[in-house]
């Protein structure tokens, strides 16, 4: 028998870290290879992670609620016939009397063993997973003054958030005041982090108040906008487009396709395949910003956003250029559908390109999405509603829709931009029976 380590796997493409929402076992449970044994939440997904042995649950390190980095450990699980270094205990046999000679001398390596154990483990506090890395560096707190909760003294991810939350940094001391000098400025802006952060863990519940734990699904959303705010320059455009074709067109079809395919031919279907065949023909949309590049993506594959109570999932639509409207319609109502169930996996959310976001869905009329990193735009699709138009010499009701566009103003500037909404606002307005297809 020997004890082998489970990881946090790699979860999706652009995935770095989970959260362990639920333990499916616990120690002493015998698995066998690809049963699950955690439930795992990330920003893209809810996902069941699969034993990679068959064998029995030692131990459970990480704790529900805790948030690892992809490679981190999750787990041990003893395995027979494992070559792994963690090596069993001796069986305990009838000793010779050379082995009870030898007592005394064992007693000495155990000994030596368990300390160099123990600085192995004292060692473990200079290995930092990316996440711990990347709260000190942003919050400049000082890991050589942290006492780690996890195994051996590791300091974890929660360790450094509730040094956050407290506004208590731990900062390097200073050799002088000499030294101090220089970085006389840094340390002002560093008292202003600081001043912030404790301002933030200051704010109390008052009388009747409901404080709601940031966790999960949430926490990994609010953690994606933020690195989307801080690292996207963000810019705004937007135009109106008059449907009163398309609107009378998808009316006219909508209860004999319903009947027929089984699933309803929505608005939202028609904007998506508009979006994708504008973005074949303004590609620089569809990029992404790689530091000294731009990379221009081949696959025109569409993220929409379903929404879950207080969960946002972003499942992707793929070679979306190559679809009928009624191939996209059913690909929306799929993943909308797996996304309420619970049901969505990996696959499902990897791979996106262009965001396309149906905020009209809830009334808006106007709104400025925050772009799905590390995308260069987003569309929000808002609203269909009757307005007055000026139109051949005279006023008229018309179905107007407004059109919302984020963009990365690394990536594109506002020509590009403007000349990919034109176009598909040309391509909407063109939809009627007349020439538009369904299939």
């Amino acid at each position: 028998m020997g004890v082998e380590k489970i990881n946090m796997p790699q979860l999706g493409e652009s995935v770095t870290e989970g959260t362990i929402s639920t333990w499916l076992v616990e120690p002493g449970d015998q698995v066998n290879k690809y049963d699950p044994i955690a439930e795992v939440m990330t920003d893209k997904v809810n996902a069941e992670v699969p034993s990679s042995f068959t064998g029995v649950i030692k131990e459970l390190v990480a704790e529900e609620g805790e948030t690892l980095a992809v490679g981190d450990l999750m787990c041990h699980i003893e395995v027979e016939g494992s070559t792994s270094e963690d090596k069993p205990e001796k069986s305990k046999v009838e000793e010779t009397p050379v082995q009870q000679e030898k007592k005394p001398e064992e007693k000495k390596t155990t000994t030596s063993q368990k300390s160099a154990q123990t600085k192995q483990d004292k060692g473990n506090k200079k290995r930092y997973s990316p996440a711990v890395m990347t709260l000190a560096q942003d919050h400049e707190i000082d890991l050589n003054q942290i006492e780690g909760s996890g195994r051996g003294g590791r300091i974890t991810r929660k360790d450094i958030e509730k040094i956050i939350e407290s506004g208590e940094i731990p900062q390097a001391e200073k050799d002088s005041e000499e030294n101090a000098q220089p970085s006389a400025q840094p340390a002002a802006a560093s008292s202003e982090k600081q001043a912030s952060a404790a301002a933030a863990s200051n704010v109390q519940a008052g009388e009747g108040d409901i404080e709601i734990p940031v966790n999960g699904v949430r926490k990994a959303i609010a953690a994606n906008m933020v690195k989307s705010k801080t690292e996207i320059p963000h810019a705004w455009m937007m135009v109106e487009v008059d449907v009163t074709n398309l609107v009378e067109f998808r009316n006219a079809k909508k209860k004999q396709f319903k009947e027929k395919e089984g699933f309803s031919l929505t608005y939202f279907a028609f904007f998506v395949k508009a979006v994708a065949q504008a973005l074949k023909e303004y590609p620089q949309l569809n990029s992404t910003w790689g530091g000294d590049k731009i990379i221009q993506r081949k696959a025109i594959n569409l993220n929409i956003a379903v929404a879950k109570e207080d969960q946002l999932f972003v499942p992707v639509i793929r070679d979306a250029d190559e679809k009928s409207i009624k191939g996209i319609a059913k690909d929306i109502t799929d993943l909308a559908g797996k996304a309420r169930d619970g049901k969505l996996t990996s696959k499902d959310m990897e791979g996106g390109t262009f965001t396309v976001n149906n905020t009209g869905s809830f009334g808006s009329v106007q709104s400025m999405g925050v772009i799905n990193h590390p995308q260069s735009a987003i569309l929000q699709v808002e609203s269909i509603v009757k307005r007055p138009v000026y139109q051949n010499g005279m006023f008229g009701a018309r179905d107007m829709v407004n059109l919302c566009l984020s963009l990365d103003h690394r990536v594109l500037d506002g020509l590009v931009a403007g000349n990919f909404l034109a176009r598909v606002k040309e391509i909407l307005e063109k939809m009627s029976e007349d020439n538009t297809s369904v299939y």
